[in-house]
């Protein structure tokens, strides 16, 4: 039996802050406006969880589009004006936060202004503060290890003790490709969309749940704290 997990690294998007529906339909909106074309399912299947990094490298491969300096300021404005009129915490985080033992940090592909604003916006940068980490420090963004790798190293742990809360499949992969455990919550806004939860089963994470509020136990009826003696393996 594995040891129960002794850090826990939350995606921020999605599984701390409802935010991928409203950072998705800006993106398409903006990419219209700016006269490409990229259709909400492919924005849902190409783009959720990655950097914006990777989104731009995506949009010039995949689809033959790129922003002009200016367009990337109106993204950011228009993302910033929607979270702020809109963002909310994921529904029973905060009861999740205050009940779990664990140490916990954060593992996000947004850049670090834009995990502090989201948290704050929500009520939860006080609980989370200052273990905050985002793919703009490593190499590689999702779905490569490098950021989770990088947050277990700052936190002291190792990576086969920490457990990975995703909702992406590039998530999921990175926290695989790290060598870590990690439970797919489904239960954010987006979750829904199109094949999201097929593909999320597909990479068999460690447990698919879509209540936060459950998560304490969920952690307990996998790793039961029995299984933290001595003797445990």
């Amino acid at each position: 039996m594995h040891r129960a997990p002794e850090l826990l690294i939350f995606d921020c998007d999605g599984v701390l802050v409802d935010s991928e529906t409203i950072s998705l339909s800006v993106l398409v909106e903006r990419i219209a406006a700016a006269g490409g074309k990229v259709s909400e399912d492919e924005a849902y299947r190409h783009f959720l969880g990655r950097s914006m990094a990777s989104v731009h490298q995506m949009l010039r491969q995949d689809f033959g589009f790129a922003f002009t300096e200016p367009g990337i300021v109106e993204l950011r404005a228009e993302m910033q004006r929607r979270f702020r009129a809109e963002l909310k915490p994921v529904p029973g985080i905060a009861e999740a936060l205050s009940r779990l033992p664990q140490r916990r940090c954060v593992a996000s592909s947004s850049q670090i202004e834009r995990i502090r604003m989201s948290l704050g916006l929500a009520g939860l940068l006080e609980m989370l503060d200052p273990h905050l980490y985002s793919a703009s420090m490593v190499e590689r963004g999702k779905p490569a290890p490098d950021l989770f790798l990088h947050a277990a190293r700052e936190m002291g742990a190792d990576p086969q003790d920490c457990l990975v809360i995703e909702d992406s499949p590039a998530g999921i992969d990175a926290a695989r490709a790290a060598g870590m455990r990690v439970f797919a919550f489904t239960g954010g806004s987006h979750a829904g969309h199109a094949s999201l939860v097929a593909a999320l089963a597909q990479r068999e994470p460690d447990l698919v749940f879509d209540d936060m509020r459950r998560l304490p136990e969920l952690i307990d009826g996998m790793w039961p704290p029995m299984a933290l003696g001595a003797g445990a393996a």
